[in-house]
């Protein structure tokens, strides 16, 4: 690579960051750092319409959480912005009036009700959405079908007006897919896509070729269904700034879900979140539920995802960031689409909880995910004896909720069946020895319990899932003395009172 590796991510401000958009980023990312390079945000809001409020800070807050932060953005500033195209306004009336100039567009006056006209004039059984393209432009009202005059006329009573690429006939149009190799288009099958709105606002595909020349971005990495756009592009690279100045391009495939391109629907259908982070739709309040909230971790989030259509060609599955950025190659990128698994997702983030210091680990579970009683002083202990077994942040209050509280409910139907008298008997005196027991510790406390089993002739395997219910309610949690010595003394003891209580009563 001859010149400093740039690339971009710009994403629209109109809603949450889904899957696909994230593992965009990533893979923008882990291809600017493995070379050595930049990677730049860059907001494309020249849709006015569909701009949100809130969007394009929810967008920076969510990289800031996978740890994907850009090192040029409209937060992070850079030598080559502004880095948002609204604020760019002024720079691409030049290009797109040059390629008028050229020969390359036209001035399109058609209203919005002679535009639906030719939708209908046109239709065909062959052709059921007539498209404003080589077979049509001429019989609209543009600077190809009216005189000069007619044309100037138009421009000075201020006619609204927008600009269209003038597609060439029988063309075709190639280039190299990092990802696909060659790939070539007929011109003649392509409409001719609007440049620049009669708002004076670029459409993207105007905008994304100006600004991609104007911040020297050396790789252009999208997915797959901005790819029938590219011979547009090509083009206007072409006319305007030169084919050899074009980035490097890349289509990423699509992630799939049960049933084709994984979507929202998807995920509110089969309870699983496609965005990064909660997103709250402005105008419905309609929530839909993150991976965050949910209860990733970053590094298992960052992990599943790209690994959702990339692999270093071995069976390794669990990757570092530090260890991505140094495998990373757009070479192992696969073609085709890349199912999303979720339960293969919770696997990643539930190796990579088991990787976390207990130090980590409570910084993760104090963002949201603690009980609201708990006790500090208890809780470093608790994560050691927990953390493994939660394969979300959000099992933490499952898995430790008897620590905190007494559980309200006990599984008698697991124990009542098989009680007698001799357990009876037996946890009164484990009572009475545990009362008069100086050193409260797991150790201590199991040697004791055998002892006590062994002289009255019981096998302590029949009474360690008594004891288990008694503490926490039901058949879960770590081992039975590690709770009981982070319970304490008194905790413990009273648990078996009560519970002694429910089993005896008839």
């Amino acid at each position: 690579m001859s010149k400093k590796v740039r690339v971009r991510f710009a994403p629209s401000p109109t809603g949450g960051l889904h899957l696909g958009g994230v593992r965009t980023v990533l893979y923008n990312y882990l291809f600017a750092k493995k070379n050595g390079g930049d990677f730049i945000v860059r907001i494309e809001d020249t849709d006015q319409s569909r701009y949100v409020a809130g969007a394009e800070e929810y967008i920076f807050d969510t990289l800031k959480w996978c740890r994907l932060e850009p090192d040029e953005s409209v937060q992070h500033g850079g030598e080559y912005g502004p880095y948002r195209q609204s604020e760019r306004k002024a720079s691409y009336l030049q290009y797109a009036e040059r390629l008028v100039k050229d020969g390359y567009a036209y001035y399109a006056f058609d209203t919005s009700s002679e535009l639906e006209k030719m939708r209908n004039d046109f239709k065909s059984e062959q052709n059921h959405t007539p498209q404003y393209d080589l077979h049509t432009r001429l019989k609209m009202r543009n600077s190809l079908s009216l005189t000069e005059e007619e044309v100037n006329k138009l421009l000075a009573d201020k006619t609204p007006y927008v600009i269209r690429i003038k597609m060439p006939e029988q063309e075709t149009i190639s280039f190299n897919d990092m990802i696909r190799g060659e790939v070539h288009f007929d011109s003649s099958l392509v409409d001719d896509k609007v440049l620049l709105k009669a708002d004076g606002m670029p459409t993207y595909h105007l905008a994304v070729v100006v600004d991609d020349y104007q911040m020297k971005i050396s790789h252009a990495f999208r997915g797959e269904e901005w790819l029938p756009s590219a011979p547009v592009h090509i083009l206007l690279w072409k006319y305007l700034f030169g084919i050899e100045n074009m980035p490097q391009w890349a289509h990423f495939p699509l992630i799939l879900g049960p049933n084709g391109k994984l979507s929202k629907r998807d995920g509110s259908k089969y309870g699983f979140p496609v965005f990064a982070m909660n997103w709250m739709y402005p105008k419905t309040n309609e929530l839909t539920e993150g991976f965050k909230e949910k209860g990733f971790i970053p590094q298992g989030f960052i992990n599943l995802l790209a690994l959702l259509g990339w692999n270093d060609g071995t069976e390794k599955e669990i990757f570092s960031l530090e260890e991505l950025i140094e495998k990373f190659s757009m070479e192992r990128v696969h073609s085709a689409g890349a199912h999303f698994d979720y339960d293969k997702a919770k696997w990643y983030n539930h190796e990579w909880i088991k990787q976390l210091s207990i130090a980590d680990f409570r910084l993760q579970i104090e963002k949201g995910f603690l009980p609201e009683n708990h006790d500090e002083s208890k809780l470093d202990k608790i994560i050691s004896l927990v953390k493994d077994r939660c394969t979300l942040l959000t099992d933490f209050t499952e898995q430790s909720s008897f620590f905190f509280k007494a559980p309200e409910t006990l599984d008698t139907d697991s124990v009542k069946p098989k009680w007698n008298d001799a357990k009876q008997l037996f946890f009164v005196e484990l009572i009475r020895n545990y009362e008069l027991t100086l050193q409260w510790d797991a150790t201590t406390l199991e040697s004791n319990f055998k002892e006590i089993a062994s002289v009255n002739g019981l096998k302590p395997g029949e009474l360690m899932l008594p004891f288990r219910i008694m503490l926490v309610g039901g058949k879960f949690g770590p081992g039975v003395f590690d709770i009981a010595d982070v319970l304490r003394k008194e905790e413990t003891i009273s648990r078996i009172k009560k519970a002694l209580d429910i089993f005896s009563a008839k």
